[in-house]
C-alpha cells in the first residue's frame, strides 16, 4: 500500500541496467554496444560530449566574426563595385522600403545566431551545476536550438538566388562575398555543436539535484 504524500523515487534507465538508443528509442541491456533494431552505436553517456560542444562552438564563433565584418554581397555595375555586409545590406533594404525583408535578414543572420551561441553555452554550463533551472525548460531550449538550425542559412539562400536571377543584360552582376563562406562555416559548426550535446546530461544534473535535496 502506498502512503499518501510519500515521494516517488525516479528510476533512470541507467540505474535499471538499460541503455536507450538515441535513434530509434529502443532500450537494451547496458552492456549492449550496437542497437539490434537500427544498428546505431549505443552509449549510455557520451563523456566527451561537452569537449566537442565547446570546440565546435568556439570555431563557429570565430567564423561568425568575419562573417559580419567582410562583405556578404558584391554588386558590379559597369565600372563601379558595391560591397555590403549583412547588417549594411539590411539597412539598405530598409532605406528602400523593404522593411519586412530587412527584418527577416537581421533576425535570421544576427538575432538567431547570437541566440544559438548563448543557448548552447548556457546548456553546456548548466549541466555542470546542480539546481537553479528546470530540466524541462532546458530540454525545450535544446529542441528549439536544433529546430531553428535549418533556418540559419537564409543569407546564403538570398545570395544564391540573387546571383542566379540578377542578369541585367550583362550590365550588372552579383557575386557572393567572402562573408558568405564564413557565415556558412559558422552555421555548420554551431549545428554540429548543438548535435554533439548529449541532452541526457540535463536529466543527470536534475537527478543529482534531487539526490542532494533528499540527502539534505
Amino acid at each position: 500500500m502506498e502512503l499518501v504524500g510519500t515521494p516517488k523515487k525516479t528510476v533512470t534507465a541507467r540505474a535499471a541496467g538499460l541503455v536507450a538508443c538515441t535513434r530509434c528509442a529502443r532500450a537494451w541491456p547496458l552492456e549492449t554496444e550496437v542497437c539490434g533494431r537500427c544498428g546505431a552505436k549505443l552509449i549510455s553517456r557520451d563523456v566527451n560530449s561537452l569537449q566537442r560542444v565547446w570546440a565546435l562552438w568556439l570555431v563557429g564563433l570565430m567564423c561568425y566574426v568575419p562573417a559580419n565584418l567582410y562583405p556578404m554581397l558584391r554588386t558590379q555595375q559597369l565600372f563601379s563595385v558595391d560591397e555590403s555586409t549583412i547588417i549594411g545590406g539590411a539597412v539598405e533594404l530598409a532605406q528602400h522600403g523593404a522593411f519586412g525583408i530587412a527584418t527577416i535578414i537581421l533576425v535570421a543572420s544576427v538575432v538567431i545566431p547570437l541566440g544559438k551561441f548563448w543557448a548552447i553555452a548556457f546548456l553546456a554550463l548548466s549541466v555542470r551545476e546542480k539546481g537553479g533551472y528546470a530540466s524541462r525548460h532546458r530540454l525545450l531550449m535544446y529542441e528549439v536550438v536544433e529546430y531553428i538550425g535549418r533556418w540559419s542559412m537564409i543569407d546564403i539562400f538570398v545570395v544564391a538566388i540573387l546571383s542566379a536571377l540578377v542578369q541585367l543584360q550583362g550590365l550588372a552582376s552579383i557575386t557572393p562575398g567572402p562573408a558568405a563562406f564564413f557565415f556558412a562555416l559558422s552555421v555548420i559548426f554551431t549545428m554540429l555543436s548543438a548535435q554533439s550535446f548529449d541532452p541526457r546530461m540535463i536529466w543527470d544534473a536534475q537527478a543529482d539535484t534531487d539526490e542532494a535535496s533528499g540527502n539534505g
